[in-house]
């Protein structure tokens, strides 16, 4: 097994592209990978994985390949981004190329908590009984531990078969483990990028016009105030005036009262 700088650079970026495949938070995931080397040094081989998302009522594995129409992507640009975690994952059979290493057919990758597990099994996949189909079916009952309630009945009756096929045969396998790549890697969120910039425009304006209402309901209130308070003191000042202002007939019954009280006196 490699075990140096360069083969746990190439798994730290294996699960970033891994993670940020991934649109919405998960508990769970398990990826298979397989490489077969054709005529003329030619690669070919396929890639599936699996998530479980997190949640006490999302019990149900999504396939890597029903990502896009369950999250409205653009299903052509989604598969571009699978190859190149492909790619990354054709990168460290380079690495085992590169030292010497004994070369593996198909790996498994198991993310579940903090612990990242690699899995590489060297079976003759090309000598193989069992069809690219076959095997993931075998592969998603015995990773995804699913029920055999879940499988058809053909599917069963394989299952079945490679079980008793193999029951006493060992797997010719290496296993790698580490904790997982702790840094934050963010995820294909902008699949909806329009929807959500239109949600967040939306939402925008509404704040904008309840502040512009609140803001013209505090204008005119304190308008209101301001001309409370004017009118307040022009009947105040109105009154004032009225008491200062005195009627002629007041004036002639102020001066009589007075020539009244000079008399009284001088009696």
């Amino acid at each position: 097994m490699i075990e140096n700088s360069e083969i746990r650079k190439a798994y730290s970026e294996l699960q970033k592209q891994l993670f940020y495949l991934i649109p919405e938070k998960w508990d769970r995931i398990y990826l298979y990978a397989s490489v077969e080397e054709k005529m003329q040094g030619l690669e070919t081989g396929e890639l599936f994985f699996y998530y479980f998302p997190k949640g006490i009522l999302k019990k149900n594995p999504v396939n890597v390949y029903e990502i896009p129409n369950k999250f409205n992507l653009n299903e052509e640009e989604y598969i571009k981004l699978v190859e190149q975690l492909y790619n990354e994952i054709k990168k460290i059979r380079d690495i085992f190329k590169k030292y010497n290493h004994r070369l593996w057919s198909n790996l498994t990758i198991r993310i579940e908590g903090l612990k990242f597990e690699i899995e590489y099994n060297y079976e003759d996949l090309i000598s193989s009984n069992y069809s690219s189909i076959d095997r993931h079916i075998i592969w998603k009952y015995f990773n995804l531990k699913l029920p055999l309630e879940y499988f058809t009945r053909k599917e069963k009756k394989i299952i079945e078969n490679y079980i008793n096929e193999n029951i006493y045969f060992k797997p010719d396998i290496e296993t790698y483990t580490e904790s997982i790549y702790k840094n934050p890697v963010r995820r294909i969120v902008d699949y909806n990028k329009e929807k959500q910039h239109e949600q967040f425009v939306q939402q925008t304006d509404l704040q904008t016009m309840e502040k512009s209402a609140k803001e013209e309901f505090e204008e005119q209130r304190n308008t209101y105030k301001i001309r409370g308070k004017k009118k307040i003191k022009r009947l105040y000042e109105k009154e004032q005036e009225k008491k200062k202002t005195k009627t002629y007939v007041e004036q002639i019954e102020e001066q009589r009262d007075a020539v009244k009280s000079q008399i009284l006196k001088h009696l």
